[in-house]
C-alpha cells in the first residue's frame, strides 16, 4: 500500500558506492555506512547460537551494551539490539561470520485506484455492475482502463482450480503456514486454525488487526459460506481442505521485520511434522539490499525449502517505479529475489473467466533481481481485483471502506448474509495465495514432490500465451504504463492448477532460478545455468524447447531479446533500458562489477 523509501536506485547505489570503499569490514553490511544510536541487527555465527541469554554469543553482544531478541537456528543467527558504535567491534568477532540490518518488511497489497482497481471515484457503486460472464468474447488487447475493466476476479476458474474440486481435490491433510498479519476468525474457513503465534514483540494477539493475512488465506481456503445462501456471487479459495498455521509478523498497519519473519520461518519448519506444514505463503517483502547469499531473510527461506516446504512469496508491486529509469526492471522484492523459492507476478483476469484475454498488472515487479541478476518472477496469476474474507473494524476496512463488497452484491435482499464479510484487494499478495493453493492441491494428490518438482511442474505447465505487450493509463495522471510480456515479467508463464494436477512428470535435480548475464559488446544476454537444474538445463526431462521455446529464448527478434521490446531501439528507451550507458548509474545499478559482489 505503501511506496518503500529510499528507492531501488538510492540502495543501489549506496551498495555499490561503498563496496569500493578500501574501509569497507567484510563482515558488516555496507546498508550500515553512517549509521547511528541504537540499531537493531541479525548476526550470523559460524557456529549455532543457544536460545539460553547465557550462551558465550548472546554475552559478548550484551557485554558491549546490546540486549538479546531471539535465537534463529535455521541461519546460525540471532537478533540484537546494539549501539551502531559497536558493530565494527562485534564484526571482528572471530566467531562472527555477518551482520545485516533487522530490516523492515510490508505487506504487498494495495487499493489501486490508479487505472487497474477501483475507478478513481472510489465509489461504493462501482459493485453494482458486477456480473458473472463465463467467458470473454473480446481477445487480447494492447491496452485496458479502468472504465472498462469489470470489478472482480474469478481465479478460480482462470487457473482452472475449479477442476480440482470437481476431481476431489480440495487440499485437504496439507498444512499451510501464513505469515502474515494474522488471521481473524471467520465462517468462510470450513475449520478452525490449527496453530497461531505471534512474532511481534510486546503483542501476543493472533488476531488480524490490518486485515491483510485473513484476505490472504481467504484466497486459499475460503469456502464462501457468507455468500452463500440464496448467493447471487460466491467467494470463495481453491484449497478449502487445507489446514491453516497462522504465524503473525505483521502489524496493524501491515508492517514487521525481518527477524519476526525468520522466527516464524524457523516455527514452521519446528512444526511441519506436526501439522504435515507443506507450504509456506509469504505475501510480504522487502527491497534487496544485499546479495541473497548473505541476506537473513533469503537464507531463511532456503532453509524451509532445503526443510521441504515450498516457499511461494510475492514478487513485489514496483513494476511502475521508474526511479532508477529501467521502467520498472529490476525491482523483485527479497525474499523474493532467492532462487530457490517460488517467486509470484499478478496478472489481471479482465473480470472473465477466459484466460484470452488475461494481461499482465503493470504494478507487478519485474526482474532480473538486483545485485544477483536471477531470473525472477517464476511464475505470473491472477491478483487483480480479488474478492477475499473481509475483516471489520481492520485497518484496511477502515482506510479504505469503499472496498469493502456491498450486502447487496452476494446476498438477496432481506437475506441473512453478514455485511462486510468481504473486500476487494489488489497486488501480487494476492496471487501468491492463488500458486499456494495450487501447491497445496498438487501435493494432495502426489505428497511425495519435492519442493524443486513442484517448481519444475508448475513451470513447466503454465500457459505461455500472451501478447507481445499492453498498456493502462493511470487515469490521475494520464501516465501510460506500457508492459511487455518477457522472461523479466512473465517467468515461466501464467499458472495452470489444472494442467498441472493432470501432469505426471517428475523432474530430478534442482530447480533453481537461473541468474543472467549481458555482454554489452556482442549485444547478446546469457542464462547462467549451473549443475541438474531441471528447468533451465539441456537435460531437462521435457525437451529444450518446453519451458520458453527456441523462438521465446535468446533469438533474433523474439519477445523476450528482441529489437522491439527491452534491448532494441524501438522502446522508450531503447538499449538504456537496463543495460544502457546512459540510464542513471549505469552499470552500477544493476548489472555493475561492483554491485555484483556487494553484501
Amino acid at each position: 500500500m505503501k511506496r518503500f523509501t529510499p528507492t531501488f536506485l538510492t540502495l543501489v547505489l549506496a551498495v555499490s558506492t561503498f563496496a569500493q570503499s578500501p574501509a569497507r569490514n567484510p563482515r558488516l553490511s555496507d546498508s550500515f555506512a553512517n549509521s547511528t544510536g541504537a540499531l537493531d541487527v541479525i548476526v550470523k555465527y559460524k557456529s549455532d547460537p543457544s536460545d539460553s541469554s547465557q550462551d558465550p554469543h548472546h554475552q559478548r553482544v550484551t557485554a558491549r551494551g546490546g540486549s538479546y531478541k531471539a535465537t534463529h537456528h535455521i541461519i546460525n543467527s540471532a537478533s540484537y539490539r546494539l549501539n551502531a558504535s559497536q558493530l565494527a567491534d562485534l564484526a571482528n568477532d572471530p566467531d562472527v561470520e555477518f551482520v545485516s540490518p533487522d530490516r523492515r518488511v510490508s505487506s504487498l497489497a494495495s487499493v489501486l485506484t490508479d487505472g487497474e482497481g477501483l475507478p478513481a471515484s472510489g465509489s461504493s457503486s462501482s459493485f453494482s455492475s458486477m456480473s458473472k460472464t463465463s467467458s470473454s468474447s473480446s481477445s487480447s488487447s494492447s491496452s485496458s482502463s479502468s472504465s472498462t475493466a469489470p470489478v472482480i476476479d474469478y481465479f478460480r476458474e482462470t487457473v482452472h482450480s475449479d477442476s480440482a474440486t470437481s476431481a476431489g481435490w480440495d487440499g485437504t491433510g496439507i498444512g499451510v503456514a501464513i505469515i502474515d498479519s494474522g488471521i481473524a476468525v471467520n465462517k468462510d474457513f470450513r475449520k478452525a486454525v490449527v496453530y497461531s503465534q505471534s512474532f511481534i514483540p510486546g503483542d501476543s494477539s493472533t488476531a488480524d488487526a490490518y486485515g491483510h493475512g485473513t484476505h490472504v488465506a481467504g484466497i486459499i481456503i475460503g469456502t464462501g459460506y457468507n455468500s452463500w445462501s440464496k448467493a447471487k456471487y460466491q467467494f470463495g479459495g481453491s484449497a478449502p481442505g487445507v489446514s491453516l498455521i497462522n504465524l503473525r509478523v505483521l502489524d496493524a498497519n501491515g508492517n514487521g521485520n525481518d527477524s519476526g519473519v525468520i522466527s516464524a520461518i524457523q516455527q514452521a519448519i519446528a512444526l511441519k511434522n506436526t501439522y504435515n506444514i507443506k507450504v509456506i505463503n509469504l505475501s510480504l517483502g522487502r527491497p534487496p539490499a544485499s546479495s541473497y547469499v548473505s541476506d537473513p531473510l533469503c537464507q531463511a527461506v532456503e532453509a524451509a525449502w532445503k526443510a521441504g516446504i515450498t516457499v511461494v512469496v510475492a514478487a513485489g508491486n514496483e513494476g511502475r517505479n521508474n526511479s532508477a529509469g529501467n521502467l520498472g526492471y529490476g525491482t523483485v522484492l527479497a525474499p523474493g529475489n532467492d532462487p530457490y523459492v517460488i517467486t509470484i507476478g499478478a496478472m489481471k483476469s479482465m473480470g472473465t473467466t477466459s484466460r484470452n484475454d488475461d494481461l499482465i498488472a503493470s504494478y507487478s515487479s519485474k526482474g532480473p533481481t538486483l545485485i544477483d541478476h536471477v531470473v525472477k518472477p517464476d511464475l505470473v496469476s491472477p491478483g487483480n481485483l480479488v474478492i477475499s474474507i473481509a475483516v471489520p473494524g481492520s485497518t484496511l476496512a477502515n482506510s479504505y471502506p469503499a472496498n469493502v463488497v456491498p450486502t447487496s452484491v452476494y446476498s438477496y435482499t432481506g437475506s441473512s448474509n453478514p455485511p462486510n464479510s468481504y473486500m476487494l484487494l489488489s497486488g501480487t499478495s494476492m496471487a501468491t495465495p492463488v500458486a499456494s493453493g495450487a501447491v497445496a492441491l498438487l501435493l494432495e494428490k502426489f505428497p511425495t514432490l519435492t519442493p524443486d518438482q513442484v517448481k519444475a511442474k508448475l513451470m513447466k505447465t503454465a500457459s505461455k500465451s500472451f501478447p507481445t505487450s499492453s498498456g493502462v493509463t493511470d487515469p490521475s495522471t494520464g501516465i501510460v504504463y506500457t508492459s511487455y510480456y518477457d522472461i523479466f515479467t512473465v517467468g515461466a508463464g501464467y499458472l495452470d492448477t489444472g494442467a498441472a494436477l493432470s501432469n505426471y512428470d517428475n523432474a530430478s535435480g534442482s530447480a533453481l532460478s537461473p541468474t543472467v548475464s549481458w555482454n554489452s559488446s556482442t549485444g547478446t544476454a546469457t542464462l547462467n545455468v549451473t549443475g541438474t537444474n531441471v528447468i533451465w538445463g539441456t537435460n531437462v526431462i521435457w525437451g529444450t524447447n518446453v519451458i520458453w521455446g527456441t523462438n521465446v529464448l535468446l533469438t533474433g527478434s523474439n519477445v523476450i531479446w528482441g529489437t522491439n521490446v527491452i534491448w532494441g531501439t524501438a522502446t522508450t528507451a531503447g538499449l538504456n533500458v537496463i543495460w544502457g550507458t546512459t540510464a542513471t548509474a549505469a552499470s552500477s545499478v544493476i548489472w555493475g562489477t561492483n554491485a555484483t559482489a556487494a553484501q
